[in-house]
């Protein structure tokens, strides 16, 4: 049984996940139909509902940071997950980067100590699904394609990036790696809420990003 996530509705195969669990009560509320909350233990919100086109989703909030993320999709694999897409938010290193422009992941970096307790190595390339990051990305439509980002334990905003390296978050990589382990077929679209010189996405742009990145998850997951 689940040793995290307490369960009081049921849970549908394709999950969409998100660090904030505010953001995750937004997102049920913009692409479910009468959403039920599944989860409120440990202040992991969670909710499981159907799309308008009749799919099962549900949306789960992870915390903060790899290891609480790997945590919560092990549960969530034990509850029947088989399929999901992260919606997170990023510092972007990119100068040509703009706030709550969405990118498609690629690859991420493992540059944080806690992903080798999932057997990633340091500065491991940890890759996403390749047909739920293809199927994100021509959705969106991205300029350039998914990108190469990094995962750190500290605030990404203090890290100085390797080359190639054009975003970075707080629990891409360990997700991936879980999800590997698991078996759960797993993609990742970044918000960027942050820039190099230090500027800030404000709350309205941001959940106007959010919901532009969770119809796009959603709309993946439903195919």
């Amino acid at each position: 049984m689940p040793s995290r996530l307490q369960p009081t509705a049921s849970l549908a195969a394709d999950a969409i996940l998100v660090g904030d669990p505010g953001r995750a009560l937004l997102l049920a509320q913009e692409l479910l139909e009468e959403p039920k909350m599944s989860n409120h233990a440990r202040g992991l919100w969670g909710y499981s509902g159907q799309t308008p086109d009749g799919k099962g989703l549900t949306i789960q909030s992870t915390g903060m940071g790899g290891p609480s993320a790997a945590l919560v999709l092990n549960d969530l694999a034990k509850l029947g997950v088989r399929r999901a897409v992260r919606v997170g938010t990023c510092a972007g290193f990119g100068s040509d980067l703009k706030l709550g422009e969405l990118l498609v992941v690629g690859a991420a970096i493992a540059e944080g100590g806690s992903a080798s307790a999932l057997g990633v190595a340091a500065r491991e390339r940890v890759l996403p699904d390749p047909e739920l990051t293809k199927r994100l990305d021509a959705g969106l439509a991205t300029a350039g394609g998914p990108i190469t980002m990094a995962s750190y334990d500290a605030h990404p905003s203090e890290q100085s990036p390797a080359k190639g390296v054009i975003a970075a978050d707080m629990q891409t990589a360990s997700l991936l790696a879980r999800a590997r382990a698991l078996g759960i077929d797993a993609a990742v679209l970044q918000i960027v809420t942050e820039t190099p010189g230090g500027d800030r996405i404000d709350k309205e742009d941001l959940e106007e990003a959010e919901r532009r990145g969770g119809r796009a998850a959603s709309a993946v997951l439903s195919t």
